[in-house]
């Protein structure tokens, strides 16, 4: 089974995060922002993954510090989960409507990281969250992943809308790319012959 839990303790959080790759969208998430909750469980359902996650931050100064370590340490955990990276799929992408918002999303696992975030987001907060943390936390997961990912806002006016259509469609397109190609499961999807 393809799974990992990462343990990640500093001055500004503590996070205790376990991933089953081969999972069926079940979590257990508490980042202590409600919000952010709700994304990551849009995210784990949608990529049919399992994912616990408990976080303790500093929120009294605000969310930024637990948001980008638990990218850190969700990049790191299926970096770790997938290994030599043997029969993935490798890529994978998505054009997730979510009303009147429309997202693309297209990821490569291929061990570089590159963030293309062609998104603007309408407001500066939802509820008590920074929506300009959506990038803080795909950059840290795509540096400990080594993934690249483009995310291009096609349509959108709704800030709730255009974020929950970042998290579904990054989910759907990182559950493509990690599924296993079972005619070609012992090898790497490269022809350097390693990832």
């Amino acid at each position: 089974m393809r799974r990992k839990k990462i343990v990640r303790d500093t001055k500004e959080t503590q996070i205790i995060l376990a991933l089953e790759v081969d999972g069926t969208g079940a979590y257990e998430i508490d980042t202590g922002c409600g919000f952010f909750n709700h994304m990551m469980e849009l995210f784990t359902r949608h990529g049919r993954f399992d994912i616990a996650i408990d976080c303790k931050g500093d929120t009294d100064v605000d969310y930024h510090h637990t948001v980008e370590d638990i990218g850190i340490a969700l990049g790191r955990a299926f970096r770790e989960a997938l290994g030599d990276k043997k029969g993935i799929y490798r890529y994978g992408s998505m054009l997730l409507p979510m009303d009147e918002a429309l997202i693309l999303t297209a990821v490569d696992i291929g061990g570089r990281s590159s963030v293309n975030f062609d998104v603007e987001i309408p407001a500066q907060k939802v509820g008590d969250f920074d929506t300009e943390l959506v990038k803080e936390f795909v950059l840290a997961l795509a540096r400990e992943m080594g993934l690249t990912v483009h995310i291009r806002m096609l349509a959108g006016e709704n800030t709730h809308h255009i974020i929950e259509g970042i998290f579904k469609s990054l989910g759907r397109s990182l559950r493509q790319a990690c599924a296993i190609e079972e005619e070609y499961a012992d090898e790497i999807p490269s022809t350097k012959g390693v990832l």
